[in-house]
């Protein structure tokens, strides 16, 4: 209300020089337009908010919905009365009245058949709020500036006008620094390197601006005459100003939008519930009316308030089978949108009507120009009269409209704060079609035990809300937990052929085509996934092991480096990764050796062993250091190849891991077999690998067992000597000097 847009200083508004200010400045009385009018409360109750909000979450999101029938929906319904109560209102503002109210609701129809324009209409509503807040507070400080006599000039208005513009800039560049958490509100994604330096500078010049509007006017008034627009001025601070502050000096980050539309949105209502009543009784009595009261006009606003945003959204969500969650947000918004709208065309200090009531200015008895009333016109004068018939009409009315705002808060209640399995329940019977509800109650009948009533509640809340794809997803995820992944496979499916391009859906549908049997399908989808997101980590190996287990090594390799890529740039987000990079370098330098890269496969295998020691992990560590010497063996590196499997059998041996000790001893052995040393030596490698592995049969045994025994033939009698002498010729073989694997030597 009062938009900054609209208004313009007259110095012809000022108090008459014979009046007392302190009798006209003020709307009620001193300590209530202080503390309501002007926002001084606001200090003590962002405090109390913060306080409370931060430890009863639940029981504070409830008082707020209760504060809601008496301060929020009144406050649009004082809009709507001011409007549409008399006819000659409702001619005079038609374009909004009619055509506006005409074109929004087609919008809400178009987000009940469309689900991703509500979005948008959300974030148009959350964006445009605190242009509406910043409105009213910049036009009750001229309001009370001009009944205090006081006529701001031309660059005092503009520095005062220009300071709160840049308090709504400030709050809209946090709106739109980096991506919101929230589906609903829609973010540029502003980098922050960029929004924080601007925000410091608007704190900056509101602070500058005004402090210099208000140190001017104070030069030509007493403090008490000024004291209500002061009090503006730090509300406008409070309200914009003080979380930015907050977020800029301690780097905690403040939900500005949670902020905006919580207890401002009380506070705001309050304020305009405050300047509203005192205008319709001033207009009232104006009319004749001296039978006005305040109590009954509240009562009016609170039904009235009922009927905007309480049955619109049940009876959509009834009758049709709409997602109550999503027609409640939608109706808000639109509301919202035709309040912001009508308010700012009803509310000009310009208007003599307004002035007169508001700056002690008499009319300028502009008419407006009477038109024949229609049938709903006539109609509706009909229900406004005194005839017992419509006074019966209105009461049942507002009776209904009370008890249907209190089953409402009641489902609220049941959903929101006691969330236990049965009240959720209690709520699903009032209204099944609710997504959010049928969320809860599916993790409320998780956690009970109860696995087909949570399915059912997640089959629900897909069905009452089949375009939003979070549902739907997790539909699909209940249907994998449930064992269903034929279900949940042509589910995502579905999901994909509306929405493509959705990493995680691909994700999925590729895990569950694999394990259906379809496995190219599940690497298309893989690909698909990360061609969108190169950094899926995860589908990087997916792929990579797919591949390689169809034998194309080198096609592996290339994703199991991609992984490694983002594993090295992103080092933060995959600390708990170690065993499987290390893993991925160990593949990457075998499809380099299978290559004859050798040299690149050799550095590989040491990069693993390094970083595997930095981790701890010994099995990696000798894994890395056999294929190390494997490689080395290769490129005739002989001492070093021996080198490096006497390294990784002392290591296993060392730290007490038999099977792959088992596995270093096995390889040693028939290095050395290659290598024509001594036979005594082989054999005693061969036989501690199979002590090792005798508690472990399988194919590795008896490939040991097969090497031990051809040794054996080998040495012949001199074999059955040799356990005796098992621990020197294990020494012996550990300690083999370089020169020991010299072509001359050999």
């Amino acid at each position: 209300m009062l938009d900054s847009a609209t208004i313009t200083t007259d110095p012809g508004a000022n108090v008459p020089p014979g009046d007392s200010h302190a009798s006209r400045v003020w709307i009620y009385a001193p300590w209530v337009d202080l503390l309501v009018g002007c926002g001084a409360w606001s200090a003590p109750l962002l405090l109390l908010t913060g306080y409370v909000a931060a430890s009863r979450a639940s029981s504070w999101s409830f008082a707020f919905y209760l504060l809601a029938l008496l301060f929020n929906y009144p406050h649009f319904m004082a809009t709507i009365y001011r409007a549409y109560h008399s006819y000659d209102e409702f001619s005079k503002y038609r374009f909004f009245t009619v055509h506006i109210a005409i074109l929004l609701a087609l919008a809400g129809l178009l987000a009940h058949l469309w689900y991703p324009l509500l979005p948008w209409i959300f974030t148009l509503y959350i964006c445009w709020s605190p242009w509406h807040y910043t409105g009213q507070n910049y036009g009750l400080l001229m309001m009370f500036a001009r009944r205090a006599g006081l006529s701001p000039t031309d660059p005092e208005r503009q520095a005062l006008q220009l300071s709160f513009i840049a308090s709504f800039l400030l709050l809209m560049l946090s709106f739109h620094t980096g991506r919101s958490a929230d589906s609903l509100i829609l973010s540029l994604d502003l980098p922050g390197k960029f929004t924080l330096p601007a925000r410091a500078m608007l704190v900056a010049f509101f602070l500058a601006a005004s402090g210099w509007a208000l140190a001017s006017l104070a030069r030509r008034a007493p403090w008490r005459a000024l004291l209500p627009s002061a009090t503006l001025v730090t509300t406008q601070f409070l309200w914009f100003l003080l979380p930015a502050l907050i977020e800029l000096l301690s780097g905690r980050e403040v939900s500005q939008t949670r902020y905006s539309s919580g207890i401002l949105a009380v506070l705001h209502s309050t304020q305009y519930l405050w300047i509203t009543s005192y205008y319709q009784k001033k207009e009232a009595r104006a009319a004749g009316n001296l039978s006005w009261s305040f109590p009954w006009y509240l009562l009016t606003l609170v039904a009235g308030g009922i009927a905007l945003f309480v049955p619109g959204p049940w009876i959509v969500s009834r009758v049709f089978h709409a997602d109550f969650a999503s027609s409640f947000l939608t109706f808000t918004a639109l509301v919202n949108l035709h309040h912001f709208l009508l308010d700012g065309a009803l509310w000009k200090l310009r208007d003599s009507r307004i002035a007169a009531f508001l700056l002690h200015k008499r009319e300028t008895g502009e008419e407006v120009a009477v038109q024949p009333r229609s049938r709903f016109a006539t109609a509706t004068h009909w229900l406004a009269g005194a005839t017992p018939a419509a006074r019966a009409v209105r009461i049942g009315a507002v009776l209904v409209l009370l008890l249907w705002g209190g089953i409402d808060r009641l489902h609220f209640y049941w959903v929101n704060v006691s969330a236990s399995f049965s009240s959720l329940r209690r709520a699903a019977r009032l209204n099944p079609n609710d997504s959010v509800l049928e969320m809860r109650l599916a993790h409320a009948a998780e956690a009970a035990g109860d696995r087909d009533a949570a399915l059912s509640a997640l089959r629900q809340a897909a069905t009452v809300n089949p375009d939003q794809k979070s549902l739907q997803e997790a539909y699909a995820r209940g249907l994998i937990t449930a064992g269903r992944d034929a279900d949940a496979y042509e589910l995502y499916r579905k999901l994909l052929a509306r929405s493509p391009h959705v990493v995680d859906s691909l994700v999925n549908y590729g895990l569950l085509a694999q394990r259906l049997g379809y496995t190219e399908e599940a690497m298309d989808s893989w690909q698909r996934a990360v061609d969108i997101d190169p950094l899926q980590t995860n589908v990087q190996l997916y792929l990579a092991q797919a591949l390689e287990k169809r034998g194309e090594v080198q096609a592996a390799a290339r994703h199991y480096r991609a992984y490694l890529q983002v594993v090295g740039l992103h080092t933060n987000e995959h600390l708990g990764e170690g065993p499987a990079a290390i893993s991925a370098l160990l593949k990457v330098a075998d499809a380099d050796a299978d290559a004859q890269r050798t040299q690149q496969a050799l550095l590989g295998y040491q990069a693993a062993a390094r970083f595997a020691l930095k981790l701890g992990n010994v099995p990696l560590q000798s894994l890395a250091m056999v294929r190390a010497a494997e490689v080395q063996e290769r490129t005739g590196e002989f001492a070093a190849a021996a080198q490096s499997f006497q390294d990784a059998v002392t290591l296993d041996e060392t730290r007490g891991e038999p099977q792959a000790a088992a596995a270093d001893w096995f390889n040693y052995g028939q290095f050395l077999h290659r290598q024509k040393q001594s036979e005594s030596l082989v054999f005693a490698c061969f036989f501690r690998a199979e002590d090792l592995m005798s508690t472990t049969p399988g194919e590795q045994l008896s490939a040991i067992v097969k090497a031990r025994k051809e040794s054996a033939a080998r040495l012949g009698q001199a074999a059955n000597a040799l356990p005796a002498q098992l621990s020197k010729l294990l020494s012996e073989a550990l300690s083999l000097p370089p020169s020991a694997f010299t072509a001359s030597h050999r």
